[in-house]
């Protein structure tokens, strides 16, 4: 059974997730105060954590950012539906998705449990290392070196970066990353494969203005260029 760890203060919302999500067999566990949210993570050790935006105490964002670092499983952020600066702030912070309020449980289910299928589907038995140059990913173990440093990464940002190792010199289309990363089909609107990039790149010591470790192919996509590591 799942560990669901939910960061809400609406009480009504919060008891109906919960019963929702107990319904179909999730153990949940909801706080609703802020500041109480990483010490649950850290004695839970929770299989994804759902986090509120506006939270009490400690804002949903400023959390994420705190766990991120030590927290190995999904985090998916509730954000109010017109504030798109929370829902990029999110992604960058080490969020792994995000759902708009107000949350529909069927959606939430559905992005819960696609979030840790692929998550706990993230070790390739054919492929468990991948190395180039100063750049090691061990799938298995979900982590990654650069120059013998740990890297932290969110699951999702780690399945972009196995995505692009394994299909090293080929032009990956945001469409086709979408996809892969998520489970959706892409609707032409959403910016987050954009930030999942600008991120990897900024963790892995690619230039922003002129990167030249994930190249940006104009009007087709994204490239890994194996020899640049």
């Amino acid at each position: 059974m799942s560990l669901v760890l939910l960061a809400e203060d609406d009480r009504r919302l919060a008891e109906l997730v919960k019963d929702y999500l107990e319904s179909h067999g999730f153990q949940v566990v909801v706080e609703e105060v802020g500041h109480t949210v990483p010490r649950a993570v850290q004695s839970l050790d929770p299989d994804i954590v759902i986090l509120d935006v506006m939270l009490p105490g400690k804002d949903g964002l400023t959390i994420c950012k705190e766990i991120r670092p030590r927290y190995n499983g999904p985090i998916l952020m509730l954000t109010a539906r017109d504030s798109d600066a929370d829902q990029v702030s999110g992604l960058e912070y080490g969020a792994d998705d995000y759902v708009i309020k107000p949350a529909e449980p069927r959606v939430l289910l559905a992005r819960i449990r696609a979030l840790l299928r692929r998550y706990q589907q993230g070790e390739d038995k054919e492929q468990s290392e991948l190395h180039f140059g100063d750049l090691s990913i061990f799938v298995s173990s979900r982590e990654v070196k650069l120059g013998g440093e740990i890297i932290s990464l969110s699951s999702h940002e780690f399945d972009m970066l196995v995505t692009f190792a394994k299909q090293p010199g080929k032009v990956l289309s945001r469409e086709y990353l979408f996809n892969v990363i998520y489970g959706r089909p892409y609707d032409g609107m959403d910016r987050t494969i954009d930030v999942r990039i600008s991120q990897l790149r900024k963790k892995l010591g690619d230039h922003s203005d002129d990167p030249n470790r994930i190249k940006t192919v104009w009007g087709r996509g994204y490239l890994f260029v194996a020899e640049a590591w």
